[in-house]
């Protein structure tokens, strides 16, 4: 099975779509190898995305969720449990970082840590600016066009005169 895909071809055609080349590159080599935690992407409407993460074990404070430039990065590191005394440790409590890359427009809204289960909402809001809009046909009126040329004109003649 390949590691990487070489997008050279796709580079020198396409103008403007850099990052997401780099994106699909470097995602290709870092995801490789980590499974930890395993999570779920849910759909939950048009605008509306949910991803579920197994944190079990973890603490609210043991946590941290940031989002920058588009990559949403989710770290978990376990406090030490100096005071136990394990004749067996078989639920997993290394730290681990988990990167997520966000499409443009895509905004946290809100986590949640319940039942060992971590859910993050985002959602995607397009700007107003950036919506498709409809632009309305003007036509011109033959009476509405006269005036104007005469005023300009009447503009003109005392130009030349």
């Amino acid at each position: 099975m390949r590691s990487s895909f070489d997008f050279t071809p796709f580079r020198r055609s396409a103008v403007g779509f850099d990052r997401l080349f780099d994106m699909l590159e470097s995602s290709a080599a870092a995801g490789a190898g980590e499974n930890y935690p395993p999570f779920d992407l849910i759909k939950e409407g048009e605008q509306d995305y949910r991803i579920e993460v197994a944190v079990a074990g973890f603490k609210q404070s043991e946590i941290e969720i940031t989002s920058h430039q588009n990559v949403l990065v989710i770290r978990g590191a376990k406090a030490d449990d100096a005071g136990a005394n394990y004749i067996h440790r078989g639920i997993a409590t290394r730290s681990f970082e988990r990167r997520f890359a966000l499409a443009d427009h895509i905004h946290v809204t809100g986590a949640d840590l319940h039942d060992g289960m971590l859910a993050i909402t985002l959602k995607r809001e397009i700007p107003e600016a950036m919506k498709p809009r409809r632009i309305e046909i003007g036509g011109r009126e033959t009476a509405s066009a006269e005036p104007r040329i005469e005023a300009r004109a009447e503009a003109r003649e005392p130009e030349h005169a």
